[in-house]
């Protein structure tokens, strides 16, 4: 272009700056770019206008005609200095138009293919989705399809299940599913299903016997499922979903399924037995083979996440146990304090405290001693750290000074810190 051409501020969307191809206007009055706005509200599950800060009590977005031509008139008469004409959006699909389509794919399996390859066009139009009732419906493919097949590995193979070459109908369901990110309000309708899908016990199957990718995106679904569940159906998960959560930490089919399947562990391990359940499916030496990788515990929010779920699992004498069982756990842990994080550091110290409270055996202390956790817990004592991690730490060394406090495996320069 030979000059700058000014662009009239109301043809740019408030939130990307750029001139708006789809004007429409939210319930406060302004006008957004549709693709912005849809991202601000559904993407970024925000419920107010970025301009007012208003709360949007409407989420149907209506089209704003009048500006769209304006801006196009625009941009042909700015046609010479490289504008070019923004199309004719076409009309974003209705709620109805997507239950006649939900309605129709139960008559053939071919139909049910074509619903399916239409969702995935308009997934990003989410609240129309759920208010179409599209994530009970996905729900409904998926547990269908476990429930008529014994082997999942096998499904994507038949021609009654098949979606296309390499998936099956209910890959392409559970992907879409997630993908379509459900509001907080669908995923508990998803959890509290009145027709008798068990989505939780299904997720738990394709775990076990999905192929790789269902594998990963059934346990990103599980997560989002129990961040929204009741204590009291948290307390209620069987043994098989806790084996399974482990067995993904175990495979590491991919970072995302496995910080997943982490967060799974530290939403249900508080409540109930929980704990011992995740002790019994072999969570601890899970989590201390995790650590022990440098691959995965080298990343803060890993690190963090597994420190959290391992001092959780410390907490009851079965977990305590099975950490005193791995050979590696005490100089593992202690190696994390003061190298990853404040968190990492502090939920390091809890978790040796627990094993030095209650596992306090004169071999223990010992190796406590030789692999340097008291000179570590002395050191805590001098650098600049957490008040909690200190104060624990300090707890740690006063239980046993008798053995500790004359050692010479503690170096002079951190005896001065030593407890009184």
């Amino acid at each position: 272009m030979d000059q700058e051409i000014e662009i009239p501020t109301f043809f740019l969307c408030p939130i990307s700056l750029d001139i708006m191809k789809d004007p429409v206007i939210v319930s406060t009055g302004i006008t957004y770019d549709r693709d912005s706005i849809e991202k601000w509200l559904f993407t970024g599950k925000k419920d107010s206008c970025p301009v007012t800060k208003q709360v949007i009590t409407e989420t149907d977005l209506t089209p704003n005609h009048t500006l769209r031509r304006l801006i196009q008139s625009w941009c042909t008469l700015n046609a010479s200095h490289g504008i070019e004409r923004i199309p004719t959006p076409k009309p974003p699909i209705s709620k109805s138009e997507i239950e006649k389509l939900i309605k129709d794919s139960s008559s053939s399996h071919q139909n049910q293919v074509k619903c399916l390859k239409r969702l995935r066009q308009i997934v990003s139009n989410k609240r129309c989705l759920e208010a179409a009732g599209v994530p009970e419906f996905l729900a409904k493919i998926i547990s269908n399809s476990v429930d008529t097949s014994s082997n999942l590995n096998d499904m994507s193979n038949t021609l009654e299940n098949s979606f296309d070459s390499s998936r099956s109908l209910m890959d392409e369901a559970l992907s879409l599913l997630y993908h379509l990110d459900a509001s907080e309000t669908a995923r508990k309708s998803l959890f509290n299903n009145k027709k008798g899908t068990n989505l939780v016990k299904t997720l738990t199957k394709i775990m076990q016997r999905g192929i790789y990718e269902s594998r990963a995106y059934a346990t990103l679904l599980l997560k989002k499922i129990l961040e929204v569940a009741d204590p009291m159906q948290i307390i209620l998960l069987e043994r098989e979903l806790f084996n399974e959560v482990v067995q993904i930490l175990h495979d590491q089919i991919s970072h995302k399924a496995t910080k997943s399947a982490m967060q799974i562990l530290m939403i249900i391990c508080p409540w109930g037995r929980n704990r011992h359940k995740a002790v019994e499916a072999g969570a601890v030496s899970m989590i201390i083979e995790l650590l022990l990788d440098e691959s995965f515990s080298s990343q803060r929010r890993s690190s963090e996440m597994v420190m959290v779920v391992l001092d959780m699992l410390c907490q009851c004498a079965e977990g305590r146990a099975e950490f005193l069982n791995h050979g590696a756990a005490i100089a593992v842990v202690s190696k994390k304090i003061l190298r990853v994080s404040e968190i990492t550091s502090e939920r390091a110290v809890r978790v040796l405290l627990s094993i030095g409270r209650f596992c306090a055996k004169p071999c223990l202390l010992l190796e406590m001693l030789h692999l340097g956790v008291v000179a570590k817990m002395c050191l805590v004592l001098q650098v600049s750290c957490g008040n909690k991690t200190k104060e624990k730490a300090k707890e740690l060394l006063k239980l046993h000074a008798r053995v500790w406090r004359e050692s010479p495996c503690v170096p002079r320069n951190l005896y001065a810190s030593y407890p009184a």
